[in-house]
C-alpha cells in the first residue's frame, strides 16, 4: 500500500509539472465565454449540447471556476490535479479489489505485479493528451475514477457476498456516482457494461462452490449459494441484480435525456474513414503506448499535439502484446475471454467518436492526439488485473506438491524475489518511457500563443478600463471563427472587472493585436463622406441629417469614425438603412467620436438628441477596425 501511494503521488508531481507549464486551449475558452455570458445555473448553460456532448456537470465546474478566478489558470489546474488523485486511488482499489481472492489471503507476488499494472495506469502517455487539456480532463477524469470504483463495486457485490446493509451502500453509491459521472460525460454509458462484463469473468475464475453466507438470508438478493447452477453471466446478474436495476434504469433515462438534447450525430459522416481512423488510433497510439511511446509529438497550430511513433516503436509495441498474450494464454487458464473483451473494448470504444468525428475536413492525424483514450488504458489496466489473478495452470510439480501451504511457501521463496526484480526494471523502462513521451507532449503543448495572449490581453485592458472598446474576434491561432460568438474578446474577458465596457462606441480607438497588447486602431476608407459645410463656430447640424457617402454599403457591421466640433455635451444619434440606431455621448468642443453600426445604404443618419446641441462634422471614414499600423498609421 505505501508503495501504491508513492507511485500515485509520483505521478500527480508530474501531473502537477504538467498542468503548471499549460494553459486554456480551444474549448476552454468556449466554455469561459459560455459562463462569461450566460448565468451559470441556467439550463441554456448547463444543459448545452458542446460540439455533440451532453454534460452539465462539466459546464458547471467551468463556470463556478470562471465566475470565482476569471481567466485564472490556477483553478482549472487545481481541479485536474484533484480529479485525477481521485482517478488514480480508484483503479487501485480496483486492482486491489481484483487480485483479492474472497475470503483468502494476499499473494505478494500478486500484489507486485498489480503495482505493475497501476504503474502502466499512472504514467502511460494514453492518459496525458485528455488530463492536459482542461475541457477534456472535466470529460475524461470523473468518468475514469466512477468506471474503475464501479467495476470494484460490481466485483464486491458478486464475488465477497457482501451483508445486505453493504449491499445496499454498494447500490447507492454506484448508482449515484454513475450519476455524477455521466454529467461529466456522456461516455460513461459504457460503464455498466463494462463491469457486468468484468463481473462475468471474475466470476468465470471463481471456485465452482459458493462462499458460505456470512449472515442469514433475508430476500432473494442475500441468496448467493444457490445460484451456483446459473453459470457466470447468470451468477453476476443474479448476484447483483439490484445494482444492474439501478444502473440500467440510469443508463435508459440518460441515453433518452441526451438523445434529447445533443446534436452529436449532426453532419455527414464517413464509415470508411472511421475505420481508417480506429486503425490509425490502435496502431499508432494504443500500441507504441504499450512502450512507452510515442517520443516524437508535433503540433500545427492551433490543432492539439499529435504523436508520431518510430516504425520500431510501432513493433515493438506489437511484439510486447504477443508476448504477452503467449505467456497469459500458456500460464494462465480461462484468460483468453479477458484478451478478447479488452481488444474488442479498446476497438469499439473508438468507433462513436470517431464516427462523430469523420467528415471531410478531417484529417487521419486526429487519431494520434490520443485523447480519446483514457478509457482505453482503464480497461487495459483491468484486464491485466485480472490476468494477474488468474488461476495457474497445473505443472508436474505443482501436483507433486504436499500441501497447500507447501505450495504458497515455496512459490513466494522461489518466484517472488525474481518476480520483484522483474516488475522493477520492466516498470522502470515504462516509466522511463512514458516520462520521454510526456516531456516531449509537455514541450509541443507549451507551443502554443493562448497562455501569452491571455496574459498581455488582460493587462492592456486593465490599462484601458476608461475608455469603451469596440468588440473583435480572438487571433485565429487562439480560436477560430467557427466557434462565434464565443471567439469574442467580450465573451472571453467578460467575466473580468479590471478592463473596459465593450460597447458600439468609443472615444479611443484601439484593439488587441495578434499578441494581446493594446494598440491604436484604425477604421479602413470603405467609404468616405466630406465635412459639414458649418465650422465649429456655426455648426450647421442641429437637427436630423445624413451623411452622404461616396458609394454604397452592402449589409454589414461598419465602423464609423466621425470628427465634430459640439457646441456642450450631449447625445447624438447615428444610423444606417436596415439597421437599430445608436446613441452616441459628445463633448463639448473638437473630438472624434468612432461608432459601430448595422445597416446598408448610401448615407449615415444623423440626430441630435439633446435640446439646443448643435455639431459641425468634419470629413470621416465608415469601414471596419484594424491595427493602425496596417494603415501606416
Amino acid at each position: 500500500m505505501p508503495a501504491a501511494f508513492t507511485l500515485i503521488i509520483a505521478q500527480l508531481v508530474v501531473r502537477g509539472w504538467l498542468v503548471a507549464t499549460g494553459n486554456f486551449y480551444w474549448d476552454d475558452l468556449i466554455l469561459i465565454g459560455r459562463a462569461s455570458t450566460m448565468p451559470i445555473l441556467s439550463w441554456e448553460f448547463l444543459g448545452n449540447s458542446h460540439d455533440g456532448h451532453f454534460m452539465p456537470a462539466a459546464f458547471l465546474v467551468a463556470g463556478v471556476s470562471t465566475v470565482l478566478a476569471p481567466v485564472q489558470w490556477m483553478a482549472p489546474a487545481l481541479t485536474l490535479v484533484i480529479f485525477q488523485a481521485l482517478a488514480s486511488l480508484a483503479v487501485w482499489r480496483m486492482i486491489r479489489v481484483l487480485l483479492a481472492p474472497a475470503g483468502g489471503p494476499r499473494d505478494v507476488a500478486r500484489d507486485l505485479a498489480g503495482l505493475g499494472a497501476l504503474v502502466f495506469y499512472l504514467f502511460t502517455p494514453m492518459t496525458v493528451p485528455a488530463f492536459i487539456w482542461w475541457s477534456a480532463g472535466l470529460n475524461s477524469l470523473p468518468f475514469q475514477a466512477a468506471m474503475a470504483w464501479i467495476i470494484a463495486d460490481a466485483v464486491i457485490a458478486v464475488r465477497d457476498d457482501p451483508t445486505p446493509r453493504r449491499r445496499r451502500l454498494i447500490v447507492i453509491r454506484s448508482a449515484v456516482i454513475f450519476v455524477v459521472a455521466l454529467a461529466f460525460f456522456e461516455k460513461s454509458l459504457y460503464i455498466p457494461p463494462v463491469a457486468l462484463v468484468v463481473a462475468v469473468l471474475v466470476t468465470r475464475f471463481a471456485s465452482p462452490t459458493s462462499p458460505p453466507p456470512t449472515s442469514p438470508p433475508t430476500t432473494p438478493d442475500d441468496e448467493p449459494d444457490r445460484d451456483t447452477h446459473l453459470g457466470p453471466l447468470g451468477i453476476a446478474v443474479v448476484r447483483a441484480r439490484a445494482l444492474w436495476a439501478a444502473l440500467g434504469a440510469i443508463f435508459v433515462a440518460w441515453v433518452l435525456l441526451f438523445f434529447s438534447v445533443s446534436d452529436a450525430t449532426a453532419g455527414a459522416h464517413s464509415l470508411s474513414q472511421t475505420a481508417q481512423l480506429v486503425w490509425r488510433s490502435i496502431n499508432h497510439a494504443v500500441v507504441p503506448s504499450l512502450v512507452g511511446g510515442p517520443w516524437d509529438w508535433e503540433r500545427w497550430i492551433p490543432s492539439p499535439p499529435m504523436g508520431f511513433s518510430a516504425v520500431w516503436m510501432i513493433v515493438a509495441g506489437w511484439v510486447v502484446v504477443a508476448a504477452f498474450v503467449a505467456w497469459a494464454v500458456l500460464t494462465r487458464r480461462g484468460v483468453i475471454a479477458v484478451l478478447v473483451c479488452a481488444a474488442l473494448y479498446v476497438a469499439i470504444a473508438q468507433v462513436p467518436v470517431m464516427w462523430n468525428r469523420s467528415s471531410a475536413n478531417t484529417a487521419l492525424e486526429l487519431a494520434q492526439t490520443m485523447r480519446y483514450l483514457p478509457d482505453s488504458a482503464l480497461v487495459i489496466v483491468a484486464a491485466l488485473a485480472l490476468v494477474i489473478a488468474a488461476p495457474a495452470r497445473s505443472t508436474r510439480r505443482h501436483r507433486h506438491e504436499a500441501t497447500a501451504t507447501d505450495r504458497d511457501r515455496d512459490r513466494h521463496s522461489e518466484r517472488g524475489p525474481i518476480l520483484a526484480v522483474g516488475v522493477g526494471v520492466l516498470a522502470a523502462l515504462a516509466v522511463a518511457s512514458s516520462l520521454i513521451s510526456t516531456a516531449s507532449y509537455q514541450s509541443s503543448w507549451s507551443d502554443d500563443p493562448t497562455g501569452p495572449y491571455l496574459a498581455n490581453a488582460k493587462k492592456s485592458l486593465a490599462a484601458n478600463r476608461n475608455h469603451p472598446m469596440f468588440d473583435q474576434a480572438l487571433p485565429l491561432e487562439v480560436l477560430l471563427p467557427v466557434a462565434y460568438p464565443y471567439n469574442q474578446i467580450s465573451a472571453t474577458f467578460g467575466r473580468l472587472t479590471d478592463r473596459p465596457d465593450f460597447g458600439s462606441w468609443t472615444d479611443k480607438l484601439s484593439v488587441l493585436d495578434a499578441a494581446g497588447n493594446l494598440t491604436p486602431g484604425a477604421v479602413t476608407p470603405r467609404r468616405t463622406f466630406a465635412a459639414g459645410s458649418g465650422t465649429c463656430a456655426r455648426p450647421e447640424l442641429t437637427g436630423a441629417d445624413r451623411l452622404q457617402l461616396d458609394g454604397p454599403l452592402i449589409q454589414w457591421r461598419w465602423t464609423v469614425a466621425l470628427g465634430y466640433c459640439a457646441n456642450a455635451a450631449g447625445t447624438v444619434e447615428l444610423s444606417l438603412q436596415g439597421g437599430p440606431a445608436v446613441r452616441v455621448p459628445v463633448q463639448a468642443g473638437l473630438h472624434v467620436v468612432y461608432v459601430q453600426l448595422d445597416g446598408r445604404g448610401t448615407a449615415v443618419a444623423i440626430t441630435p438628441i439633446t435640446p439646443g446641441l448643435a455639431l459641425h462634422t468634419g470629413d470621416g471614414r465608415v469601414g471596419e477596425v484594424v491595427d493602425a499600423r496596417l494603415l501606416g498609421q
